[in-house]
């Protein structure tokens, strides 16, 4: 048999569709609305940096590891924070969209002329996006993890001033008097 008859009688294999909630990351979402942020359409993210922002969160160095416990969860002034996110070819440290501010954390390599001038490089780009960029040496978080601490509140203070109340955990309901019985 050839290869041309082989290949007309294969079957067509096709991935299933997504579960509801997940997917591929575009096409429009359940409602018919388009799931691309509309105002920055060019935002995409690549495969690639997004499974390596993956790995960075999951063999993060002990430093991020004690700033991502003091930023996570609203803990820090209800300022909330991600962690590991992909900015245009970059991946940032911490990120809080609110007060558009980028931590870094910076390590001994970052200290050397190339690691000064890359350093510099990424900051443009992701300052371009309209970010500010804070970096901070490992070596601070370790030793002043205090003032660390209060230079990011007062940044995102300044750059953010209205911030969201973070959200309550539990649903307080409050019985009306005409149900409660004596």
């Amino acid at each position: 048999m050839n290869a041309a008859a082989h290949s007309s009688s294969a079957r067509t294999v096709r991935l299933p569709l997504p579960l509801a909630g997940e997917g591929w990351g575009e096409g429009l979402s359940a409602k018919g609305l388009p799931m691309v942020d509309p105002e920055h359409p060019d935002w995409k993210i690549s495969v690639q940096l997004r499974a390596n922002a993956r790995a960075l969160r999951r063999n993060s160095t002990d430093a991020e590891r004690i700033l991502w416990s003091e930023l996570r969860g609203n803990r820090l002034d209800g300022a909330s924070f991600r962690r590991q996110v992909p900015i245009e070819h970059y991946v940032a440290d911490f990120v809080c969209h609110a007060a558009r501010l980028v931590i870094e954390l910076d390590g001994g390599q970052h200290f050397s002329e190339e690691g000064e001038r890359s350093d510099a490089r990424r900051s443009a780009v992701i300052e371009a996006k309209g970010f500010k960029v804070v970096r901070f040496s490992n070596h601070d978080v370790m030793t002043n993890r205090v003032g660390v601490l209060e230079t990011i509140a007062a940044t995102v203070a300044e750059r953010a001033p209205t911030l969201t109340l973070p959200r309550k955990r539990g649903r307080g309901r409050k019985e009306s008097p005409e149900k409660t019985q004596p």
